[in-house]
């Protein structure tokens, strides 16, 4: 196939391009470089099976050539206010590439016929009221609240989507991603993996807002791009939950990461700082995807945090 990915320079949407070259495809990036990392696409210069367009996908979009997919993957993620890259730093960008984004990418997908992917995300749930989090639960999500532009975005994506395939045909596919961590992440983006882990290395004592028994569960990278892929080459139209069902608390977390780097400065409690809207649980139901794509994540926690301290060492040398 010759697949289009929005994002394409971000840590989820670089990811995707190399398995989908990894399998044979021919893949076209764009991203604008608001949040995504040139560094992450530089290994492909050159590769004949890669293309890159630097758009704003909010802005009408052409490509030359037939297109057999469209993934869109285009959004900032972060919710910390204290990285310049977080959707509260860039409400209005966000808005519109979930709203005018989504929209043009559709388009572009049903005047190629092509299949059509978007990643949508676990905080269309909200601070939820359902634990697990099923794909069936409508979400308890504040319409206006500190995360509202992400969580709206993304809700009006989804139906934007869905309104796409029930009316134009389009053949479309949504997957809900829950807290993902890897190689590529931006050191700099606010989140907690790269926050700890940051500190972590510089011998400083982790940040933890709140008590720290909020919980989230964390898929590796490499297990999320290949639930991703299936789902890319189902016959699903309905969303999908992607991610790691092991749930931990945010202090165990801080306590697995300061174990692996060895960091002695332990944890700083900010018990006055939680993060507006920031849900106190976070699980996701991967029953469908189970039973749909025969997914499972199948790397654990030590590993896959292992994987990324080495990548965050290499990069801060």
């Amino acid at each position: 196939m010759r697949i289009l990915i929005t994002g394409a320079a971000g840590f989820l949407g670089s990811n995707l391009c190399d398995r989908l070259i990894k399998e044979g495809h021919d893949v076209v990036g764009m991203d604008n470089f608001v949040t995504g990392n040139p560094a992450n696409l530089a290994h492909l210069a050159g590769n004949s099976h890669f293309e890159f367009y630097k758009h704003d996908v909010s802005e009408y979009i052409f490509v030359p050539g037939k297109l057999d997919a469209v993934l869109h993957f285009a959004s900032p993620a972060s919710p910390n206010p204290a990285s310049a890259f977080s959707y509260p730093n860039l409400p209005i960008q966000t808005m519109k590439v979930g709203s005018l984004g989504t929209h043009n990418v559709l388009g572009v997908a049903k005047a190629n016929n092509a299949r059509f992917l978007m990643a949508s995300t676990s905080e269309i749930y909200g601070d939820p009221l359902e634990h697990p989090q099923k794909e069936t639960y409508w979400g308890h999500a504040d319409p206006i609240g500190f995360r509202s532009v992400y969580d709206e975005a993304k809700r009006f994506a989804e139906a934007l989507t869905m309104a796409y395939h029930r009316f134009h045909q389009v053949d479309t596919r949504i997957v809900r991603i829950f807290n993902t961590y890897g190689p590529r992440m931006r050191l700099d983006d606010g989140r907690v993996v790269p926050n700890f882990i940051d500190q972590a290395l510089q011998n400083h004592p982790l940040t933890v807002y709140g008590d720290g028994q909020q919980t989230r569960s964390f898929c590796y990278v490499d297990d999320l791009v290949e639930g991703i892929y299936r789902l890319l080459l189902s016959d699903e139209h309905y969303p999908v939950n992607i991610g790691n069902p092991a749930e931990i608390t945010i202090l165990q977390f801080a306590e697995e990461i300061n174990r692996l780097t060895g960091n002695t400065a332990g944890i700083e409690f900010h018990k006055d700082q939680r993060l507006g809207d920031d849900p106190q649980r976070r699980q996701p139901d991967i029953t469908r995807a189970k039973s749909i794509l025969h997914w499972n994540p199948s790397i654990d926690l030590s590993t896959g945090l292992s994987r990324t301290i080495a990548y965050f060492k290499e990069i801060s040398k």
